[in-house]
């Protein structure tokens, strides 16, 4: 028996895991910053999704001070995160087949974009359909999930696929079905997600990539400072000025 504390046993588990990420997803991850970059140079616009708490990661590189600025949010009402009353109406929508594609058709996006959707089981409607609409609209999509469920769980969509087989790229997260990574004889379920440790550091690697490939292009990178920061909102209203047509949360 380990006689590591349970906190103690979290962060190694959330360490292996980042760890896997690093190693087994590094062309993933430089497939999708390259991707993300090839759409800035070209003029488009850059927009991520994810749904309750996937949500998290999305969320995580929009108007984010390190961040691109033309990284926005594709929100769905009611299924952005915990907000909604009851919680549980979330986890329902994403189960509705047609949410995204109305969410789409009034949505900004349009040929030529790119759209991050996150989604760790990817087996339910609204990602799927997000994903498969977003693609016959002309925008490239990235997949961030685990691959496991497809695997191991039947989709929730209509078609029978999942996340991942409607992407350009995908990004596979590890993390095992159930979202748990500790157990105890004296707790009657698994416990301790890691999924937003490891999403959201895979998903700032991506940003981290397309920053980096735009500057070897000699494309200027259109960052954030943070307004913390002395100059740092005489920075960003210039950031917001120069590149306003494709920032859409500050409309």
């Amino acid at each position: 028996m380990s006689d590591s504390t349970p906190a103690e046993q979290f962060f190694d588990a959330a360490i292996g895991l980042l760890q896997r990420a690093r190693a087994e997803e590094a062309d993933a991850v430089e497939a999708a910053g390259t991707l993300l970059a090839d759409t800035v140079a070209a003029g488009g616009r850059l927009f991520a999704f994810g749904a309750g708490h996937s949500s998290l990661a999305a969320q995580d590189v929009v108007y984010r001070a390190g961040g691109l600025a033309l990284m926005n949010l594709l929100a769905v009402p009611g299924a952005v995160g915990v907000d909604v009353v009851p919680a549980t109406l979330g986890s329902a929508l994403e189960r509705v087949d047609g949410l995204a594609t109305a969410v789409l058709d009034s949505s900004p996006l349009r040929a030529g974009d790119a759209l991050v959707v996150v989604s760790l089981s990817g087996r339910n409607a609204l990602p799927v359909e997000m994903a498969r609409h977003a693609r016959s609209l002309g925008v490239k999509v990235i997949g961030l999930t685990s691959v496991a469920y497809a695997a191991q769980t039947t989709s929730r969509h209509s078609s029978g696929t999942f996340l991942k087989d409607h992407c350009d790229v995908v990004i596979d997260s590890k993390i095992a079905i159930g979202d748990a990574e500790l157990t105890l004889d004296t707790i009657p379920a698994p416990f301790a997600p890691a999924s937003t440790v490891v999403t959201s550091a895979l998903m700032q690697a991506v940003m981290a990539t397309a920053a980096a490939s735009l500057a070897a292009r000699g494309v200027e990178v259109p960052l954030l400072r943070s307004g913390n920061v002395d100059g740092g909102h005489e920075w960003n209203r210039r950031i917001f000025e120069e590149y306003g047509d494709r920032i859409f949360y500050r409309h």
